[in-house]
């Protein structure tokens, strides 16, 4: 009985085999399709993603960021591809599919509008450039070091190392300060002298002081600039160029430094003070006799 069943089994096999051969055959190759499609987009998506990045490091001008959001747009399309024919080897109506995903996509669109927002700012960012990926920025109330740049938000590190995520249309619909953008920067220092020091003496030995300074520029050339008559100080401000990647070394190094000169130049930082004169002299007290 038992090889009776196995016999007859057999047959029924072979007899589906027979009956279903030619869609067997089709189903086959679609499989076989899929896979070298899945493949061939696998391939394509990480060839062109080299290509591109080995574009932007051979052009220093073109911006890493424009290449990976390139990248990204690139592998959605191609993966999008991939699926329809896919689906099409499957004998899916993709005509039909279309329709449908150009209509879901206009309602998805209407409903995310702040998402796809978010989409032209980032595409705006990457072709204006207001800045790079390691440059220091203001955007209103969002400052820090540009540490990605994606479609959706621009990710920003403060100085105490805070993770920022900003959407795009915030960072574009505000100013954009960049102080890392130019290769200069200015720095000011406001100090104070004493009215009854030597004007004259006080300016030749701060701009001494800042023509030994290796990190300030000589070109150009530091100032010392009176800016305000104080109620007990003559306020001299500092002002000298270095470079932006130098800017705080050259800041703090200035500000550690001129207590010492203004002091051993015999010079006066003074301390606010206020002489009170009264209209009418006080009585003195007299002894009581």
């Amino acid at each position: 009985m038992g090889k009776e069943k196995c016999v007859e089994t057999a047959n029924c096999f072979a007899e589906l085999l027979s009956d279903h051969q030619d869609k067997i055959i089709m189903f086959g190759k679609a499989v076989l399709l899929t896979v070298l499609v899945i493949l061939l987009a696998w391939i394509v998506s990480r060839v062109l993603k080299n290509i591109i990045m080995g574009a932007v490091k051979k052009y220093p001008l073109v911006d890493e960021a424009v290449g990976k959001v390139s990248a990204s747009i690139l592998r959605v399309f191609i993966w999008l591809i991939a699926f329809l024919i896919i689906l099409d080897l499957f004998g899916v109506n993709t005509a039909s599919i279309l329709t449908v995903l150009g209509a879901a996509g206009l309602a998805i669109g209407l409903a995310m509008k702040d998402s796809l927002s978010n989409i032209a700012a980032g595409l705006m960012l990457l072709i204006l450039r207001p800045y790079k990926l390691g440059d220091y920025v203001d955007c209103g109330s969002v400052s820090g070091t540009i540490k990605e740049m994606g479609l959706f938000t621009t990710t920003l590190e403060t100085v105490d190392g805070i993770f920022i995520s900003a959407p795009n249309n915030v960072v574009f619909g505000s100013p954009v300060k960049n102080y890392s953008r130019n290769a200069l920067r200015r720095a000011d220092i406001v100090v104070g002298i004493a009215y009854g020091d030597s004007l004259p003496k006080a300016i030749e030995v701060l701009l001494d002081f800042m023509k030994q300074n290796e990190l300030i520029l000589q070109d150009p050339a530091p100032e010392v600039l009176v800016t305000e008559l104080a109620n007990s100080s003559v306020n001299l401000n500092l002002r000298f160029w270095t470079k932006s990647e130098q800017y705080w070394d050259a800041f703090w190094s200035v500000k550690a430094g001129l207590k010492p000169v203004i002091e051993s130049a015999g010079l006066n930082i003074p301390f606010p003070q206020r002489v009170v004169t009264f209209a009418n002299a006080i009585p003195q007290n007299t002894e009581s006799k």
